[in-house]
């Protein structure tokens, strides 16, 4: 079996995925599988999809598979990548991102020097309509125990990730009913209980800025955030500390969207009633945003 399973989920994403797959087989560590999981693409990017993924294949002596199910969203399209594969490390790309060529050997080297570790992530370089940019503040990468931290924001990077099958599977995999802010979900569930390790080099080219990134398919992405949170409320895995800081969290962004709603008509009652529902003690640590 191999070490490490790759994943990477498309859609509708050809020419996008040539380079992410180019990026995958040009790895210096070569015991490793690649699933590419085509989450529906419409007739023409399907059959291009299926090309690239053949040409590959051809050229490889490292299996990589071509899996195609109806359009279902991404999570569900890396936990079916997931459940077809065999390593015992799983490794995700976007089909938009691109991976430096040492990226899995230092991953694999990190766990080889620490057994008992079960998630780390790399650095990554931001790209931009083809621009190099820096991250903002809010946006650097911690490490260790990050469940606080990363309450506001997604602080991890499905293209850097790497974490072992049993972490994975024990956690759920990605919650199939969200249509965005699936990862936000998955690494709460994880820093919950798990540190999560950093790698501080930049081992991965995120690129942005395209139309059909989910960001921008959605408004009020802190929508699909509240149901993560509400999950971990209501899961009794929380300590008192961290059910605070997630209550807390909660309502910021309960106020942060009866805001929007109000300003574009609409009713902001249910953020105020699941407000409510779970009530804040220190709800002041935020200020009065309405």
């Amino acid at each position: 079996m191999p070490s490490v399973s790759t994943i990477i989920p498309t859609y509708n994403r050809p020419a996008f995925l040539r380079e992410a797959l180019a990026s995958v087989l040009a790895q210096t560590y070569q015991d490793s599988e690649t699933i590419v999981v085509d989450d529906g693409s419409t007739d023409a990017a399907r059959d291009a999809t299926r090309q690239i993924v053949g040409e590959y294949t051809r050229a490889q002596t490292r299996p990589i598979h071509y899996l195609f199910q109806p359009h279902r969203g991404v999570s569900a399209a890396r936990n079916r990548g997931v459940a077809a594969s065999q390593g015992e490390l799983l490794a995700f790309l976007d089909s938009d991102d691109i991976w430096q060529p040492e990226k899995l050997a230092h991953q694999i080297t990190f766990f080889e020097s620490q057994p008992t570790a079960q998630i780390c992530q790399t650095q990554e370089t931001w790209i931009r309509h083809g621009v190099r940019v820096n991250p903002r503040k809010k946006h650097r990468k911690p490490y260790g125990d990050i469940f606080v931290q990363s309450l506001a924001d997604c602080l991890v990077s499905p293209s850097a990730v790497m974490l072992r099958r049993e972490l994975f599977e024990r956690v759920g995999g990605f919650d199939e009913q969200l249509p965005a802010c699936e990862d936000y979900d998955l690494w709460l569930r994880i820093s919950v209980h798990e540190p999560v390790s950093l790698i501080d080099r930049p081992l991965v080219l995120k690129r942005g800025g395209h139309a059909d990134q989910l960001s921008r398919r959605f408004w009020g992405m802190d929508r699909f955030r509240l149901v993560a949170l509400r999950k971990l409320l209501d899961s009794g895995r929380l300590s008192p500390q961290q059910r605070q800081a997630t209550l807390s969290m909660l309502h910021k962004k309960c106020r942060i969207l009866a805001n929007g709603a109000r300003k574009r008509g609409k009713a902001a009652e249910p953020y105020l009633a699941l407000m409510a529902h779970y009530p804040c003690v220190q709800e002041e640590a935020y200020g009065d945003t309405r």
